[in-house]
């Protein structure tokens, strides 16, 4: 029988893991982070956010060494619930990664009209009020197509890619921090808060699981881990990337306020761009901004793209979906129907457009944090050792907290009518593709 191919080092892994994580967020959607928590909110947000998933990268880290499997969330449930609420749990993970497909091929649309304003032309509907343009969506129908090509081709390829696009971010990032340092002004970081202090962070923090989700995608591709690799490393992968991430989004947000006013940012598009123009009066810079996001942009669909599709393969391997998914390409050495079907969805994904950049961000966190929360009671109850039941308890509590914020109505920032749509939407396709019931493990 035909296997995934062993193939991935550590750097393989930081970068799928960093990759996964950092998109175009940073320069779509920065508006809409100041807008919440002002510049010194939105960093505490996101720099509290990566320190308290700390204990829950650990429990995956423990998880992956005791069960490399690329079911991840719903093989570490079946070890002590019911078949329904691992194969639920996996399927909620699932929703975490591939929302963000569709996501990055839409936003790809919008960063290419922003270049190139030609393509905002021929609209063919619109969805809550915002337009579908044809030459955006023909953009994003043609990335996609690209990414599930190279991953039909062999993970090599896509984590050779996955390499290549962390290590160019990085090295401009760095570029843009230091240039923010140089040419910034404290004044331009003034009022330090949107809202509130508390109000500010917490409304931050909402939308920091989907962010961060990627640091979990390591475990989806253990299986392909090269034979020499220590398991051990599987943690190491998992906190680089965590931490890594979350230093990221902090001096983002923190270079974007130094370097212009932050409160003639919000309610603009590319909001990073802008802030470095008016504060450089460069315009290769911006062109530089725009050029890494598209890189970065790529770099989080392939990530997702993979970690989606080894959770579909796992599915299908277990037998609670077709187990079409299970097969694997005799000479790429990878699950091909997976591949094709998250593609499939992703395409069909685009043709809500625009209407789908920010709710997705609220939707996709409540994914995350609940796949997070099922993993570290499920560790909690396996394990024997105090100290690891504690830091398990650690990540329950954290992951319940992250949880209770999208559901409690007094909470700022609450899931709306339409996100517990589409939500609920999610969970009913997920229940009326669940092949046959029985244990999964």
């Amino acid at each position: 029988m035909t296997q995934l191919a062993r193939k991935l080092r550590l750097w393989n892994y930081f970068a799928l893991g960093f990759g996964t994580m950092i998109g175009t967020g940073w320069v779509i959607l920065m508006d809409d982070w100041l807008g919440r928590g002002g510049p010194l909110g939105a960093m505490l947000g996101f720099l509290a956010g990566g320190m308290l998933l700390l204990p829950i990268g650990h429990v995956y880290g423990q998880w992956v060494r005791r069960l490399p499997d690329a079911a991840g969330e719903a093989a570490y449930t079946a070890q002590v619930f019911p078949a329904w609420v691992s194969y639920l749990t996996g399927w909620m993970m699932l929703l975490a990664y591939f929302i963000v497909c569709p996501w990055e091929a839409v936003a790809l649309g919008k960063l290419a009209a922003y270049i190139f304003p030609v393509l905002d032309t021929m609209e063919l509907y619109r969805i809550a009020g915002q337009p579908v343009f044809l030459p955006r969506l023909l953009v994003g129908i043609g990335l996609t197509v690209i990414l599930a090509y190279v991953n039909y081709r062999g993970i090599r390829a896509s984590a050779t890619f996955e390499n290549w696009a962390t290590s160019s971010v990085l090295a401009v990032f760095v570029l843009l921090v230091l240039v923010s340092a140089h040419g910034g002004a404290a004044v331009n970081i003034h009022p330090l808060f949107s809202h509130a202090p508390l109000v500010s962070v917490l409304l931050t923090l909402q939308i920091v699981p989907y962010f961060v989700t990627g640091f979990e995608s390591v475990p989806k591709v253990a299986e392909e881990a090269h034979p020499g690799f220590p398991p051990g490393r599987f943690f190491t992968a998992i906190a680089m990337a965590l931490l890594v991430g979350a230093g990221f989004y902090v001096l983002a947000i923190g270079a974007v306020s130094f370097i212009a006013p932050w409160q003639c940012l919000t309610g603009k598009r590319f909001a990073t761009a802008i802030a470095f123009e008016q504060g450089t009066h460069s315009i290769w810079l911006v062109r530089l901004i725009l050029a890494i996001s598209l890189v970065a942009l790529f770099q989080v669909f392939n990530g997702n793209f993979v970690a989606s599709t080894r959770l579909l393969y796992a599915y299908g391997r277990r037998g609670t979906l077709a187990p079409a998914f299970a097969k694997i390409h005799a000479v790429n050495q990878t699950p091909t129907v997976a591949i094709f079907g998250v593609a499939a969805g992703t395409l069909l994904g685009i043709l809500l457009g625009d209407a789908l950049l920010v709710p997705v961000t609220e939707v996709g966190a409540l994914a995350s944090a609940t796949g997070w929360f099922a993993a570290c009671i499920s560790f909690f109850l396996v394990e024997k050792h105090t100290g690891l039941r504690a830091v398990a308890a650690i990540g329950m509590l954290v992951s319940l907290l992250l949880i209770l914020m999208k559901l409690v109505p007094e909470v700022p920032g609450h899931f709306s009518g339409a996100e517990w749509m589409a939500m609920g939407i999610w969970v009913g396709i997920g229940l009326l593709l669940k092949r046959r019931p029985g244990k999964m493990g």
